[in-house]
C-alpha cells in the first residue's frame, strides 16, 4: 500500500458532490489533504478524466472550491452537457511555509506528492477514477508553475496541462512568500524555470494553454515566456484577458481550460 493511512469523508455529510481525503506518505513525511468533486451518478464501469488544480501561495486543499466555486460551476455545465462528467482533484501543495512550490526541498517530496499520490489516492478512493482515467493538471500563480513544470516533466502522464497567472521562473516566489529563494533551490535549472522545463522535455510535451489577466503583477513574465516558447517553436496557446492577480479572475477562466481538457478527450 502506498499510504499508511488514508481517511476519506462520509457520503452522507457530502455538501455539493464534494469529498475530502487525507492520506500518509512518505514524500510529505506526514499527511495531505485532497478536496475532490465527483460527478452526480458515476457508476464502477465508468473511466472518467481527473483534473488535478493546484493551488497557489497562503492557500489549501479547499482554496479552487471554496474561493471560486469551481465545483458547483462544473456541476452545472456537465448537467447542461457542455462539460463531458470529470473528477476534480483539488490537493493541498503539503502546507509548507506561505506554499511549497510543488518542488521537492526541506527533506520533502511536494513533487512526488502532486505527480505521484495524489492520483494514487483518487483512484483508491472514488468512484469512476482508474489506473487509466486520462489525466490533466492545472494551477494558478504558484499553482501555475507547478502545473506547467510537473505536467512537462511527468508529461507522459498529463494529456494536458495549463496554468492561470503563473509564476513562470522560481525567484518570482519571492513576490509571495516569506521563506528564503534558497530553501528552494534545485539542483538543475529546468527544476527552476517553466520554458527550461519545457525545452528539456519537449520530447514529451503534453497540449499546453496559459493565460494571464493584463493588470496581474506576473503579466510581463507570461509575456515573456510566451515570446520565449515561439521563439522556439514549442506550440502553446496563450491568452492574455482584463483582471488581475485575483480569485475573479480564476474562477471564470478556469472553465476555459476545463473545456480545452475536454478537447483533447
Amino acid at each position: 500500500m502506498p499510504f499508511r493511512t488514508t481517511e476519506i469523508s462520509n457520503p452522507q455529510f457530502e455538501s455539493n458532490n464534494l469529498r475530502f481525503i487525507t492520506v500518509k506518505t512518505i514524500n510529505l513525511k506526514g499527511r495531505g489533504d485532497i478536496c475532490v468533486y465527483v460527478p452526480r451518478g458515476v457508476s464502477k464501469t465508468e473511466t472518467l478524466p481527473i483534473v488535478i488544480l493546484l493551488h497557489g501561495v497562503y492557500g489549501s486543499a479547499w482554496s479552487w472550491a471554496m474561493s471560486a466555486g469551481v465545483h458547483i460551476k462544473t456541476n452545472a455545465l456537465i448537467e447542461q452537457g457542455e462539460l463531458p462528467k470529470m473528477i476534480l482533484a483539488m490537493p493541498s501543495d503539503g502546507l509548507w511555509g506561505d506554499g511549497s512550490g510543488y518542488l521537492p526541498h526541506s527533506g520533502l517530496n511536494f513533487e512526488k506528492w502532486i505527480a505521484e499520490d495524489v492520483q494514487t489516492a483518487v483512484v483508491e478512493n472514488i468512484t469512476g477514477a482508474k489506473p487509466d482515467s486520462p489525466l490533466f493538471i492545472a494551477g494558478l500563480s504558484m499553482g501555475g508553475f507547478g502545473a506547467l513544470r510537473v505536467g512537462a516533466k511527468y508529461g507522459h502522464k498529463f494529456k494536458a496541462i495549463a496554468g492561470h497567472s503563473s509564476i513562470t521562473s522560481l525567484p518570482q516566489i519571492k513576490l509571495f512568500a516569506g521563506e528564503p529563494l534558497k530553501t528552494y533551490a534545485q539542483d538543475v535549472v529546468a527544476d527552476e524555470d517553466v520554458l527550461a522545463t519545457f525545452k528539456k522535455y519537449r520530447d514529451q510535451l503534453p497540449p499546453v494553454r496559459f493565460d494571464c489577466g493584463v493588470n496581474d503583477l506576473l503579466i510581463n513574465y507570461n509575456r515573456d515566456l510566451h515570446k520565449k516558447l515561439e521563439k522556439e517553436k514549442i506550440p502553446h496557446i496563450y491568452e492574455e484577458h482584463p483582471g488581475g492577480h485575483e480569485w475573479a479572475y480564476w474562477g471564470k477562466h478556469i472553465i476555459t481550460t476545463l473545456k480545452f481538457f475536454a478537447s483533447k478527450l
